[in-house]
Formats: C-alpha cells, structure tokens, sequence
C-alpha cells in the first residue's frame, strides 16, 4: 500500500510508439522532440514546485537552473547538497525516504514533477497522481529504452493500468505528425 504523501506527484515523460524514451545509447533522438510537446512539458515544469530525476535525465530548458530539484544517485550515501547546483539536492534512497529528500530540499507541499529515467519513474509508480504520457504515434527506436523497466514487453499503458492509473483525457499536441498527452489518473 502507498504511504500518504502531501506532496502531489506527476510523472512526465514522451515516448516512441513502440514505448521508448530513449536510443540504444540512452541519449533520447531528435525525432523524439517535437515543440509542442516541448512547450507543454516546460509549462508544467514551471508550475511544479519541485523536479525529481536521474543523474543521467534533464530538462535543458531556459528556466532549469531556477528550478529546485531532487537528484538521484548512489554517490551519497543518502541526502547531500549538489557541489553544481545550489538548488539541487542529490539522493540516495536507499539512505533516505523520498520525504527526507523532500525536507532536504525545502519542499514539501505543491507537486513534484518524476522526469525519469525509467528506474526513476518506477519508484513512484504506486504513488503517482497523475502520469502524462505523451506519445509519438508514427516513430519508433529500434532497440532503444523503454520508458518503465517492463517496456517493451509490455505497453507503457499497460504498466499504468497495473499501477491502478487510469487514461482520463487526451489532448492532441502535433495532429500532422501524431503526438498526444494522455493524463493517467489515480482514482
């Protein structure tokens, strides 16, 4: 059972059809980017309080540096403040509860915004209150990563519904090259 969170969680992430965020490189393509979603993606960045990633993932937008932000990784053995980044705390949760990291960053109310990578995103699948799952509908990436560690032998949808989401709205974002956002919603 999820333990009750003050914080809201949203999960953010564009994938290929065939359920990639990446390429067999872990660098996510070109083809992968598409500006309206790039402009959905930075509004609900700059309206969460708080972004949670993997050492490896990373918005590159114009207001990243402003944005306070969760690291994780096992260079710490469980909270410290990033030596790049004064707004950045890194963590290890194998040391730390997500709520410690939280405090450690000095925010512990509004939403924090899960940006992957995909054993990221698994963390939080059981605690999510919304996952937007944006998708290219006429790309794929041969031998790239799957979005969620069960993709590609399971839909990314499907890992949602076992997570208890459910699709509520979908909003066309590129309707010429076939890219959507689908809010996943936790009844």
């Amino acid at each position: 059972m999820a333990k009750p969170h003050v914080m809201r969680i949203e999960g953010y992430v564009i994938v290929s059809a065939d359920g990639m965020l990446a390429d067999a490189h872990g660098v996510m393509p070109a083809t992968l980017k598409f500006d309206a979603d790039q402009k959905f993606f930075d509004a609900a960045l700059d309206a969460a309080n708080l972004i949670v990633h993997g050492k490896y993932s990373f918005e590159d937008q114009p207001h990243s540096p402003q944005r306070s932000r969760i690291i994780l990784t096992r260079s710490v053995s469980a909270l410290a403040p990033d030596p790049s980044n004064s707004k950045a705390t890194l963590w290890n949760p194998a040391g730390a509860s997500f709520e410690d990291a939280c405090r450690h960053a000095g925010v512990t109310t509004g939403t924090a915004a899960i940006i992957g990578g995909p054993g990221v995103f698994e963390m939080f699948m059981d605690r999510y209150d919304t996952f937007w799952l944006s998708q290219a509908h006429r790309l794929k990436i041969p031998d790239g990563i799957g979005c969620f560690p069960d993709v590609p032998s399971r839909s990314p949808q499907d890992v949602l519904a076992a997570h208890g989401l459910t699709p509520t709205e979908t909003r066309i974002l590129d309707a010429a090259r076939e890219v959507d956002v689908t809010a996943w919603r936790r009844s």
